[in-house]
């Protein structure tokens, strides 16, 4: 396993496990998972507030109450902001982070929070109020790090203005087929739709900024589709994955891991699974370095792109 130094005193795993699917586990079969993770190497759990409706955090806390040793070996990650009323909305008010905050460390019999998102941008934040929140959290022990989640360019810069605490991640969707933030540069200065910049250069500017991406859905499609991996609307693309999946002796998975850890972003992938099997399939992709010509065959083969 590849591990990243973020804020000169962070040491956390390329591979991030992600628990949005957890809830519907035993308790035995989770612990079996988290022990399958840790041995892989992998020190990162992310979690959020709104998973399972809560029942993912209490979930991995009842695996934590059996195993405490288990805790200093973690990075526990959670989300918080989005919540549900009349219509779904967002909330960045110091008294829902504080709140949601508390929850999740009751549910997940944790103690603290290594790292808190914001998890989707709310267009009625207050600058001083999310301030307030992470000074006394981080004040408190409650919450060592912090940093957003589908956040712009623009909009990090504005809050990080009014923060005493550096935003040290940015959790964003990535994959080969949902890139637009490497797309829209590699079409810059031409009058293509793909030059269109939808996130105001946010790869760039994470970059520039020493801000981790975390990569969500990996091996999504789309909502409707589901994953690419298999689905015949992608034949193509699963055709070259799995001639590198063959070079390689490994799944189509590790492949895609691999193709997004070959970006010198050194992104995050998070990847969500049940199973140990495909947890030390995606694992395996740590290993695999791909040339930067097979970098590009995978970008273009993904949805038949054109290089300009």
């Amino acid at each position: 396993m590849k591990y990243l130094k973020l804020n000169n005193d962070l040491e956390v795993s390329q591979l991030v496990f992600g628990c949005m699917r957890i809830s519907e586990m035993s308790v035995s079969e989770l612990d079996e998972l988290i022990q399958c993770a840790l041995e892989e190497g992998i020190n990162f759990f992310d979690h959020a507030d709104i998973y399972g409706g809560g029942k993912s955090e209490a979930l991995f806390g009842e695996v934590l109450k059996l195993h405490p040793e288990y805790r200093e070996k973690m990075i526990i990650q959670s989300k918080c902001a989005i919540r549900k009323g009349k219509v779904g909305y967002y909330d960045f008010s110091k008294e829902h982070i504080i709140y949601s905050v508390n929850q999740s460390i009751e549910r997940l019999q944790c103690g603290y929070l290594d790292v808190l998102l914001l998890h989707r941008p709310d267009t009625l934040m207050e600058f001083d109020e999310v301030a307030e929140a992470f000074n006394e959290l981080q004040q408190s022990g409650k919450v060592k790090y912090f940093g957003v989640s589908n956040m712009n360019s623009m909009q990090i810069q504005m809050l990080q203005k009014h923060l005493d605490q550096k935003l040290i991640f940015n959790q964003l969707q990535f994959s080969p087929i949902h890139c637009g933030m490497v797309t829209n540069g590699i079409f810059a200065n031409m009058r293509e739709e793909q030059s269109l910049d939808h996130d105001g250069s946010i790869l760039e500017y994470c970059r520039m900024e020493d801000i981790t991406i975390q990569a969500w859905s990996i091996m999504q499609a789309s909502w409707a589709e589901g994953t690419f991996l298999d689905n015949p609307n992608y034949a193509a693309f699963n055709d070259c994955l799995q001639e590198y999946a063959d070079q390689f002796n490994v799944s189509k998975s590790a492949i895609v891991i691999a193709w997004i850890l070959r970006h010198p972003a050194n992104m995050q992938p998070i990847f969500g699974t049940t199973k140990t099997r495909h947890l030390k399939e995606m694992a395996a992709g740590c290993s695999i370095e791909l040339s930067r010509e097979d970098w590009y065959h995978i970008y273009t083969k993904a949805i038949g792109r054109m290089l300009p």
